[in-house]
């Protein structure tokens, strides 16, 4: 029997309804890290998906990069989110927070004291971050120099991600997914482009994926494997990031997290948000090789694709065995009911890019069904 994206599937123990995952989507409306009653309404809409990713939401004040994420290091975060958990359950949905720390991909004014940055090594990424006036208006500028972590200071942060994995459970998270992608700090780590270190987290590629292995050891062993996922992005060029051997490093990367039995792992295919196609190095990613060396190595964690998917494409990588989740972005923005539409191939309204980040309700929680359903909260 065909395997459909519209059948249910076990996640490590949490029944999703289908195989449709929301992708993480940053929008910045989110004042002083803190989500608001919109944000409930938002995610409330978009319940019927297998699975919500939430967007990038941050470990502590230094991991801040961009203005009005939200984060889990205050009361007043872990009550908005709590609000937001308690309605996609009540929808009948299933949802994990996406855990963040954006190196140097920030800018001096959003860090405590308007300190510079921190980064595996104190070189500036050539990128831009969004920041908002005191009119309230938002713009991208470039990302400030960083300084360079001490390895010192690298327990401090690992136990950041812990405490931060260890809130998502208590206000009623169903998991967790490590951000490891798209040039933030586990990222910068990770690459030669971004990581000049000389001790034990820089140099050769065991080196550089030391702290991705201490962070997720770190959250696994607070709140379990089962409910911990990882998303990797291995060619992307977002924030400035490169390495000329990609396949080495992330066959190294997956194979060392089979000794954790973790949830899903969540893979970008190329550019993020953009071609597919896109390499680094001499030669395209091997994608499939990728995920056989996880198989081959013992890895059981469900495997989850990203990136420009369509309904054929993602039909196809679902009916192949090549994906068991894929996870849509853009589409959701605008679709809030997008499995639906799939399912009857209903025609997908265009989002408006304007209203992407910052802003209020236009744009975020006002795009209609395409049968009607209220998913306000009485």
């Amino acid at each position: 029997m065909t395997t459909t994206l519209f059948d249910s599937f076990d996640l490590s123990g949490l029944q999703l309804t289908n195989r449709i995952v929301m992708a993480p989507l940053t929008r910045n409306r989110s004042p002083s890290a803190v989500p608001q009653p919109i944000t409930a309404t938002y995610y409330a809409q978009r319940a019927s998906a297998g699975l919500i990713i939430t967007e990038a939401t941050v470990i502590s004040a230094q991991g801040q990069g961009y203005a009005n994420v939200p984060g889990l290091y205050t009361q007043q975060a872990l009550d908005g989110w709590r609000a937001v958990t308690n309605v996609v359950h009540a929808k009948g949905g299933k949802i994990v927070v996406q855990l963040w720390h954006v190196g140097r991909i920030s800018h001096y004014t959003l860090q405590p004291d308007n300190q510079p940055p921190v980064a595996p090594s104190a070189i500036q990424a050539q990128s831009k971050t969004y920041l908002i006036d005191a009119d309230g208006q938002g713009s991208f500028v470039p990302t400030s120099l960083p300084r360079a972590l001490a390895a010192s200071e690298l327990p401090g942060i690992i136990d950041d991600y812990r405490r931060a994995a260890r809130a998502a459970i208590e206000v009623g998270f169903d998991g967790i997914e490590i951000h490891a992608a798209n040039g933030y700090l586990i990222d910068q780590f990770l690459r030669l482009s971004s990581n000049h270190r000389s001790d034990d987290y820089g140099g050769n590629i065991e080196n550089r994926a030391r702290f991705l292995f201490a962070v997720v050891k770190a959250v696994t062993e607070e709140i379990g494997a089962a409910r911990t996922g990882i998303r990797l992005s291995p060619v992307t060029p977002t924030n400035d990031i490169f390495d000329p051997e990609p396949q080495l490093l992330f066959e190294h990367v997956i194979r060392g997290l089979t000794s954790h039995a973790l949830s899903y792992i969540h893979i970008i295919e190329g550019a993020t948000g953009g071609t597919r196609n896109h390499q680094q190095g001499n030669t395209p990613f091997d994608y499939a090789t990728l995920k056989q060396a996880y198989r081959d190595a013992g890895g059981k964690a469900a495997w989850m694709l990203n990136n420009s998917y369509d309904f054929a494409l993602a039909r196809q990588a679902i009916e192949t065995g090549q994906a068991d989740l894929i996870a849509f972005g853009r589409p959701f923005i605008s679709n809030p009911d997008l499995v639906e539409r799939l399912r009857k191939d209903s025609p997908l309204a265009t989002p408006d890019t304007s209203t992407f980040y910052g802003g209020d309700e236009h744009g975020y929680t006002d795009y209609p069904f395409f049968r009607h359903v209220d998913y306000q909260e009485s």
